[in-house]
């Protein structure tokens, strides 16, 4: 499905390979994330980097980056409105001179879909959940993201999905987890003004252990279970904060009487949206996700463990391939406050050399497998994979050249030798080789889907 691998040629020699992500709306979320997050990678290889979506928040970030946002009203789920979208996309995509365009969600993808393949273009797209396929009409309008000539599944639970659910190929899935960014997420960075000023924001009282939900609130997100089990925890020398916007309306009332409810009103703050979490984690003794439905992924884990923070989560989805139960946290079933206040008590518990030795390997395990360095270079091998793929099987085939690890043992990459290969064969000299990580920016996992 897609465009054939063959029929679209590779941008004119000179000219920097240009893509266009396609997401609804740029608001908090991990799809966002990852779109701002590529979008700056892309500028700074000197490749032309685009961004089409009804805007929001992260729209700054976008133009901070060096990319260009383009406004389109692709949140619509409005057959005509997507009908409409596919008319202006085509157009920009011709103007513009895009070469790839990458849906991230499904109601837009529709509209990129049909562009590309008007255009002639390359289409990329991602699963960031393995999405309700139960009943047909909304299987069929899921599968429009396995239609991408090549498919990223951001973790390798959603690419078991999407290969068993809709047929997706191993030679078109890939499985390229979540990153964090580690100069963002890093501990001895947050300074200790940032901590009091959010501190004395939220009203946090002294010398109490805080447990943090960081999480849209929404019901899924599972912050009744929270409150629940909170009160089978049955402490009163606890703050409990849930940090997230609303995301379905009226839910934050539901929340407040479900704390009325539990009698331990006094030991919760609904804070809403934080734009400096890495603060916040700083001021959690433990952080909580109590998702009822697996995550695809579960960004706010990895954004935790990266501070070094004890985390606890649901023992379903993504959250199974970022957390090691007894090394790095906790994994509790779903849906059930007993269980999630045991783990909590017992993460509170830890004395000063647990939770140092905690922290450590937290830490290390992020750097090693979830960065946004190794997020974003092994998204941009699977461009290169479709705009260049004679440079890339000359990769493959002589990878003591191209992708040879440092004599001194570092696990360095030979970057450079890599970007000679690929400006040879494709006459760009500004192309930037997907593989330019180390074993610190997460040289491992990713490639393939099982």
């Amino acid at each position: 499905m897609g465009v054939d691998d063959n029929t679209v040629s590779a941008p004119p020699k000179g000219r920097p390979p240009a893509v266009l992500q396609i997401v609804p709306r740029l608001v908090s979320g991990g799809a966002e994330r990852g779109t701002v997050d590529l979008a700056a990678a892309l500028a700074v290889a000197g490749w032309t980097s685009y961004v089409a979506s009804a805007g929001g928040p992260l729209e700054r970030d976008i133009i901070r980056s060096g990319a260009t946002h383009l406004t389109l009203p692709l949140a619509s789920k409005n057959p005509l409105r997507i009908r409409r979208n596919v008319r202006v996309l085509a157009r920009l995509i011709r103007r513009l001179g895009i070469d790839i365009v990458h849906a991230r969600s499904r109601a837009p993808a529709w509209s990129a879909w049909s562009a590309a393949r008007a255009t002639g273009r390359h289409f990329v797209t991602t699963f960031h959940n393995a999405y309700d396929a139960k009943v047909a009409p909304k299987r069929w309008y899921n599968s429009v993201l396995a239609r991408g000539e090549r498919v990223i599944a951001i973790s390798q639970f959603v690419a078991d999905h999407a290969a068993e659910v809709y047929g997706i190929e191993p030679e078109r899935l890939r499985m390229i987890p979540r990153g964090v960014d580690l100069d963002i997420f890093d501990p001895s960075r947050v300074g200790a003004e940032r901590i009091v000023n959010l501190s004395r924001r939220w009203r946090l009282p002294d010398g109490v252990p805080v447990v943090m939900l960081p999480a849209r609130l929404t019901r899924w997100k599972g912050g009744l279970d929270f409150i629940a089990a909170i009160a089978v925890l049955g402490r009163r020398d606890v703050c409990c904060l849930l940090v997230g916007s609303e995301q379905r309306r009226g839910f934050r009332r539901e929340l407040e009487a479900a704390i009325e409810r539990s009698g331990h009103a006094g030991l919760f703050r609904i804070a809403g949206d934080c734009p400096d979490m890495p603060a916040a984690y700083m001021l959690a003794d433990v952080v909580v996700s109590a998702s009822s439905d697996p995550e695809g992924f579960g960004r706010t884990i990895i954004e935790a463990l990266a501070m070094g923070r004890p985390v606890v989560a649901t023992d379903h989805g993504g959250s199974r391939e970022t957390i090691e139960p007894g090394v790095t946290g906790w994994l509790v079933p779903p849906r059930d406050p007993a269980a999630l206040a045991e783990a909590i008590g017992e993460a509170l518990s830890l004395g000063a050399s647990g939770r140092s030795l905690l922290a450590r390997r937290a830490i290390a395990h992020v750097a090693s497998r979830f960065t946004r360095e190794a997020m974003c270079a092994r998204t941009i091998e699977v461009y290169e994979e479709l705009l260049f793929p004679e440079a890339i099987a000359v990769r493959q085939e002589a990878p003591a050249a191209a992708v040879a690890w440092g004599r001194d043992g570092s696990g360095r990459l030979d970057a450079e030798g890599a970007a000679r290969d690929i400006r040879q064969m494709s006459g760009n000299g500004r192309i930037l080789v997907a593989t330019t990580t180390s074993t610190r920016n997460g040289g491992a996992p990713g490639g393939r889907a099982r």
